[in-house]
């Protein structure tokens, strides 16, 4: 039997800006040249065009993307492209994903993430020459396998209160 679908209080933005910037931190961390280790920002930006597309947007995925372009001192714009394009079609089935239970987003998301790797990877080859073997693609299996996480954390200040109180409006 399904799970009952709640309805959600709105979302803060500067909760969405909090995310974004914790994803961040977590990305500047000495972990994130690890094998394995998931783009948090890819995943906080894949979440939240999903959930809250009007919200952010393509231009927040760049904006974003400039930053880790800075702190990973790539090429400038490498990450920038590939947030974008994440933050695109993430917005283009956000509607189809959301029906699904998040065991199956994860399964949808992975194809995006997939993609703005592949796109770094693309640039890198251009520009250096070397490819950097296929566990590079690892961390959007990683990724993906947290989207369930992501999914319960990100979404816990919208979650209502389990005990009702008869004072409040929702």
């Amino acid at each position: 039997m399904n799970s009952p679908h709640y309805i959600l209080l709105p979302v803060s933005s500067v909760f969405i800006i909090f995310s974004l910037l914790g994803a961040f931190v977590l990305n500047l961390l000495p972990w994130g040249q690890w094998v394995g280790i998931p783009d948090f920002v890819a995943l906080v930006l894949v979440f939240w065009s999903i959930h809250q597309p009007r919200k952010v947007g393509i231009g927040m995925a760049f904006f974003m993307g400039l930053l880790m372009d800075v702190h990973d001192a790539t090429l400038l714009g490498e990450n920038a492209l590939a947030y974008t394009l994440l933050s695109y079609f993430a917005i283009m089935i956000h509607r189809r994903v959301l029906w699904f239970p998040t065991g199956t987003q994860a399964l949808h998301v992975l194809p995006l993430l997939l993609l703005a790797q592949t796109v770094q990877l693309l640039i890198r080859l251009v520009v250096s020459g070397k490819f950097p073997g296929w566990f590079f693609y690892a961390e959007a299996f990683v990724a993906a396998a947290l989207w369930p996480a992501a999914t319960w954390i990100l979404l816990a200040p919208q979650r209502r209160a389990i005990d009702r109180d008869d004072t409040r409006p929702i």
